[in-house]
């Protein structure tokens, strides 16, 4: 292949990869403010909890279904990582996007019907097939030198941060019964099978197969990748602590993530346009501080400087969320909790790569990942405990006391 011709596909698939993400985070955005409204509120139109047997469950089944997805990502993305070492990435690509369509329309039947085994069924469906973002991240290290992957992985956070900034808004829009709700709560479900279907057969038809390595059957395929990552994590090193911080940190966002959709329910009675229309204004500044703000802030103080307050912003701003007395309150803590996030998670995946040599780069950051997922698995169930048992309120508030904790072990225990 010419140079020429390298270039012209170079341009094809960048663009395919920078939408096949945008498009995976418009589905998952679009979920964010129908689920509270399915099992937590009553006086919703699309609570579906009044005929049968889960009632006095919502909250539990909110956070059952959130970690049963996260735990399936986090036992599912590294396999499919090694099968795109081993069958490529076009295939790989293709079928992790089939199977969130399938999920989606699962989940869209399970309302339609009131079945909460298919809509658990689903969510194990759709986080065994969420493989998608990391072969999308092989796919740009296969086509780009070294110089130019920060910019282009930089799409890929560009593409995270437009999908989050519509994906709640159109959710709230699809599924309002006065608007384009045509199938009710179901209808962004229908729309999300949609969008990642035809996505899947973009890339088939399109896409061209980025790995010229396939290494087919020559390493034992490991089932167990994500555990044997955790393993290693825990091994004495001088990253042990700081995987430690993270794991808090990312927990303790985690919990954040998955109820302040049902606190904005239980505290101030938001509908799913309300609700995504307040997560779309947080997305916008999460884009801002991604685009505008970390990498002047980089450049002028250290991770240490940066960590040692960003840590606790975080803590505080979700503390003030979880008791801001008035809808106006939460729209002026957002932006401070936005940028706060956003210079903590860089400068943490930052502070990581640094303590790893260049020959390790991959497997630790690959450890790392996996930290992250298996932070997303946990806090929800515990999350729907403590809702269930106490408040929604509460529920922020443990994962304001997680941050806490990863901020103080920061200060205290990595020597950074």
């Amino acid at each position: 292949m010419t140079h020429s011709s390298q270039k012209d596909s170079t341009r094809k698939i960048v663009p395919l990869v920078f939408i096949t993400v945008l498009v995976d985070m418009l589905g998952i955005g679009i979920l964010i403010p129908v689920i509270p409204q399915l099992f937590t509120n009553p006086a919703s139109p699309h609570y579906i909890l009044h005929s049968t047997a889960y009632g006095e469950s919502g909250y539990f089944l909110v956070g059952l279904l959130l970690a049963l997805y996260a735990l399936g990502m986090f036992l599912s993305a590294p396999i499919f990582g090694e099968l795109s070492d081993r069958y490529g990435r076009k295939k790989m690509l293709a079928l992790a996007l089939l199977g969130g369509s399938a999920s989606y329309s699962f989940f869209a039947i399970g309302i339609a019907i009131q079945s909460i085994p298919l809509l658990i069924f689903a969510r194990i469906t759709g986080g065994l097939s969420a493989g998608n973002i990391g072969i999308a991240q092989a796919i740009i290290a296969d086509i780009t030198t070294p110089a130019l992957r920060a910019a282009r992985f930089g799409l890929i956070g560009a593409a995270f941060g437009i999908g989050f900034i519509l994906g709640p808004s159109l959710g709230g829009i699809l599924s309002n019964p006065q608007g384009l709700g045509i199938f009710g709560a179901a209808t962004p479900f229908w729309f999300s099978a949609f969008l990642a279907g035809a996505n899947a057969l973009w890339v088939f038809l399109v896409l061209p197969e980025t790995n010229k390595n396939i290494e087919r059957g020559t390493k034992k395929l490991s089932l167990l990748r994500s555990f044997h990552n955790i393993a290693r994590a825990l091994r004495p090193s001088s990253r042990r602590a700081l995987f430690g911080v993270n794991f808090l940190f990312q927990s303790g966002f985690s919990f954040y993530t998955s109820f302040l959709g049902v606190l904005l329910v239980y505290r101030f009675s938001m509908n799913e346009v309300d609700i995504g229309t307040y997560f779309s204004y947080v997305g916008i500044f999460i884009v801002i501080t991604q685009a505008l703000i970390t990498r002047p802030v980089t450049a002028r103080y250290s991770e240490k400087q940066i960590l040692r307050l960003s840590l606790p912003a975080v803590s505080l701003c979700i503390i003030a969320l979880a008791v801001a007395p008035s809808q106006s309150l939460l729209y002026i803590i957002a932006p401070f909790f936005a940028i706060s996030v956003g210079l903590s998670v860089a400068n943490l995946t930052a502070a990581v790569s640094r303590r790893a040599g260049e020959t390790i780069q991959g497997e630790v950051l690959g450890i790392n990942s996996s930290i992250n997922a298996l932070a997303q698995s946990f806090p929800p169930i515990l999350g729907g405990v403590v809702a269930t048992v106490i408040t929604p309120t509460a529920t922020l508030l443990v994962g304001a006391m997680f941050v806490a904790f990863a901020a103080y072990g920061y200060k205290h225990v990595t020597h950074s």
